[in-house]
This record gives structure tokens, sequence and C-alpha cells, in this order.
């Protein structure tokens, strides 16, 4: 269905979009739009931390380092 699209269909789009939400709303759009994708990238991300627990302490066998 997106291959048939054009650039003059995109403009439409734009045009209907300007219409809808006018002009001076536009930036807090998008800024709310910036900070949406941000959070849902950062959830979709897994945290290196987690999968990973700190490794102070021990060789790389797992075996806790003997203390001299």
């Amino acid at each position: 269905m997106l291959q048939n699209l054009t650039g003059w269909h995109f403009l439409v789009i734009l045009v209907v979009i300007l219409l809808l939400f006018g002009a001076p709303k536009l930036p807090g759009l998008a800024r709310s739009l910036g900070q949406s994708m941000k959070i849902f990238k950062s959830e979709i991300t897994p945290d290196r931390t987690e999968d990973h627990p700190s490794e102070a302490g021990t060789d790389s066998s797992g075996a806790p380092n003997p203390k001299a």
C-alpha cells in the first residue's frame, strides 16, 4: 500500500495535519512525539546493568578471587 504513495500524497497529508492541528500547536506536538519515542526506545532496549552483574571480586570462571 505504501508503495503507491508519491511525494504529492505526503504533501497532501502534511497540509491536512496543518489544518487539523494548526501551526501554533505543531511544535508542542512534535516535542510530545519526540519524548514518547525516547521513552519507547528506553523501554524496548535491554538494561545493560541487569544482564551483566557486577564482576568485581570474580575471575573469568566466576569463582571469587582470593584476597591476599
